[in-house]
């Protein structure tokens, strides 16, 4: 409400609230916890001061954006100020005056929404309302492109979350500045390009850039990894020690070199060398039919680095031949191999140490220029096909490689650390020193499967037993999502090929009674529309589990703030109540003193009334012997020090009957802090059981539901 006159209050609307103002708020806008009001009214301030409206003088660009910084580091981790820190900004853009200032404002709330989204809260307002602007037929120029700016922000902001690191100053400059900055994406065969990048780029604008620059037009299957590194002493020319990461499509490049550069530093002792690296996530059997050269060149390259990795054992014929083959890929035929600068070096470069090591060097030559001699007809392209080929037809082939460690082997044949390859047929286990073939699970063969964020699990049957195998790794999700989607091809290309089948059978028998029609055939015409309905409702349930798994991480994440919340008013409660405490025992302490005093207020009246009785008695017994005058002088005496008494009594017990009254109301508000302080604690410790029962929830369903396999893989076993 705000005064009018004397006796007259007026209410505030909406409007009103959320219009400029110069003057900083008494309070913040939306309804936030006690201990986060402080620092709302900061973050106007910080507003005003960043719009100019506080100084007269022009700030520069470092002052801009150590302001921008300042909000940052308040707002990223606290979900209640983001939405202040928004509802604020947009209520400096109404109504504002100053056009410069307007353009601050908006400036500002690009900014913000490149960074972090606001919540669902005010989410739906806050868009509508930058909708509004950026489409007004009103609207100034420059706010309608700063207005349109902030809408693509927010459609980001809102699909990949808040920042998790706090932007660097250099992000924060190029907004502002209106420029690009510029990082390195690797592929296998250490070349690279530049690709662009601002505050709000994620993975996924990573990779459609990139796969713009090298014109690569079918790029699904393809994604960015981090590449970590560890260099030391004489390992450091070793290949091979590489560890690959996969990364989210949401994941924010600047977050991912604020870490490269975060986990630099904390290796003091060691050189980490991190980078990002373009790759497919997984080879699958529709690549074969993809014509389009940057594909092919690309699956090349990484199927020729995991081979010479040695991730591919080969006998000594297919090395040989796989060898002539890249050579030929490198610098095409020459008549005279051996006259080659590079011929040596190319020899060790293209075959694996494992299996250089099986024969003399100069036999492998030798071999290795007979098969090249014979490949005179045959291109660049023919080889790269050819070599494609051979590594296709092993029962491994075009596998993706995770490396793991083993927690439950309930045959006990498996060595501590493994290689698992994961390809259209199914799981292969590799022993990583020496690198050697063990075992293969087929997909038909592997009845379940899911991952934690530290493990990841199979059960399939080995001999016609089933067994459940257990094996620790941070890529558990990765690892499922390619089975799942190996699973799911299989699924629909025998799909695929029962409708072909079954409209291929109706267009030759039309001329055919329904009656003579075979069961066998009606058979498996339902048994592929079970097949497709289960297909459906697993894709179905995927949906659910996942949109279920985000509703869950999301409310964890709320309860956490909440958490943290009642935590920082529980400490507050607590202080409140340690001075109250003092307060009640200087109280207490004050009324003891005033107790005491009026104990010897009283014991004075007493003598002082004894004296007084003990007077009048002498006054009656020796009035004929005194004079008058003098009795009368004693009785006065006495009478004034009985009334001064009597006074000072009166004033004590009031003074008296004000303390106790203090202590009463100090023991109320005592009592009232110490059962507001057991609540927040008894909804603190339900908060935490119900945050341990969600996230154990999370987890179980994780392991036995991660993903729509695990509920159709059973039903599809008999299929297989």
């Amino acid at each position: 409400k705000k005064s009018v006159g004397p006796q007259v209050r007026e209410k505030f609307t909406l409007e009103d609230m959320l219009c400029f103002q110069k003057d900083p708020i008494p309070t913040s806008l939306l309804k936030v916890p006690n201990d986060l009001v402080s620092r709302s009214i900061k973050l106007f301030h910080v507003i005003l001061k960043y719009m100019g409206v506080d100084s007269p003088a022009i700030i520069s660009l470092e002052e801009r954006i150590e302001l921008v910084a300042k909000l940052y580091k308040h707002t990223l981790k606290r979900s209640e100020l983001r939405d202040e820190l928004f509802a604020q900004i947009s209520k400096q853009t109404r109504n504002n005056p100053d056009r410069s200032w307007l353009i601050r404002a908006w400036e500002l709330m690009y900014l913000c929404a490149s960074s972090m989204p606001p919540s669902k809260d005010i989410g739906a307002y806050l868009s509508e309302y930058v909708h509004y602007i950026a489409h007004g037929a009103t609207t100034d120029s420059d706010v309608r492109v700063l207005a349109l700016n902030t809408l693509n922000a927010l459609k980001r902001s809102v699909k990949a979350g808040p920042r998790v690191a706090i932007p660097a100053r250099e992000e924060i400059e190029a907004l502002l500045t209106s420029r690009k900055l510029t990082t390195i994406v690797f592929f296998l065969d250490e070349t690279f390009e530049e690709i662009t990048y601002d505050m709000a780029t994620t993975v996924a604008d990573a990779v459609e850039e990139l796969a713009g620059i090298i014109k690569l037009s079918v790029y699904s299957s393809f994604s960015l990894f981090e590449c970590r590194k560890i260099v030391n002493g004489s390992k450091s020319s070793e290949v091979g020690n590489e560890e690959y990461i996969g990364l989210d499509d949401n994941k924010y490049i600047g977050d991912l070199l604020s870490e490269f550069k975060s986990a630099k530093d904390r290796n003091k002792g060691e050189i980490l060398h991190c980078k990002l690296v373009f790759k497919k996530r997984l080879f699958r059997e529709s690549d074969e039919a993809v014509t389009d050269p940057m594909f092919v060149q690309l699956s090349y390259v990484q199927l020729q680095h995991d081979y010479i990795l040695g991730n591919y054992p080969v006998g000594r014929d297919d090395a040989a031949q796989l060898t002539a083959l890249q050579i030929l890929v490198e610098i095409g035929f020459i008549d005279n191999p051996e006259s080659c600068v590079e011929w040596i070096s190319l020899l060790e470069r293209f075959l694996p140490r494992q299996v250089a090591i099986t024969r003399a060097k100069r036999d492998w030559e030798l071999d290795i220029i007979s098969r090249y001699q014979l490949m005179e007809h045959l291109s660049k392209d023919d080889a790269r096909n050819q070599f494609l080929r051979i590594l296709r037809t092993l029962p491994y082939g075009n596998s993706v490689f995770f490396s793991v460690r083993k927690i439950d082997d309930p045959i006990g044949l498996l060595p501590g650390r493994i290689i698992l390859g994961i390809n259209k047929r199914g799981v292969h286990f590799f022993r990583p020193v020496p690198k050697e073939y063990l075992h293969s699970a087929e997909l038909r063969d592997i009845m379940q499967f899911g991952s934690s964020n530290t493990a990841v699990f199979f059960k399939m049957r080995v001999a016609g037993v089933l067994h459940i195998f257990q094996f620790e790794t941070k890529q558990g999700e990765e690892i499922c999502v390619a089975l799942q989607t190996h699973i799911n091809d299989v699924m629909l290309r025998r799909y695929s090929k029962a409708r072909s089948g079954s409209a291929t059978s109706t267009v030759s028998q039309n001329d055919v009674s329904q009656a003579d029609k075979p069961p066998n055939a009606e058979m498996y015409d339902k048994r592929v529309q079970e097949l497709s309905k289960v297909v459906d409702e697993s894709q179905k349930k995927a949906d659910q589990l996942r949109d279920e798994l985000q509703r869950k991480t999301q409310q964890e994440r709320e309860m956490q703030e909440e958490l943290e919340g009642l935590k920082d008013t529980l400490q507050s409660e607590r202080h409140i109540i340690k001075e109250v405490t003092s307060e009640r025992d200087r109280l207490k302490s004050l009324c003891d003193e005033k107790e005491s005093s009026l104990q010897v207020a009283l014991v004075e009246k007493n003598r002082l009334e004894t004296k007084l009785t003990n007077g009048q008695g002498q006054e009656n017994n020796t009035k004929m012997d005194l004079s008058g005058n003098h009795c009368e002088r004693d009785t006065l005496t006495t009478v004034g020090s009985v009334n001064s008494g009597i006074e000072m009594l009166t004033k004590l017990e009031e003074e008296l009957k004000s303390c106790r009254k203090e202590l009463a109301a100090s023991k109320e508000v005592s009592k009232k802090l110490i059962m507001e302080r057991n609540m927040l604690e008894q909804r603190i410790q339900r908060l935490e059981r119900a945050k341990s029962e969600e996230v154990f929830c999370l987890i179980i369903k994780h392991f036995l539901f991660p993903f729509p396999g695990l509920a159709a893989n059973t039903l599809f076993t008999s299929y297989f």
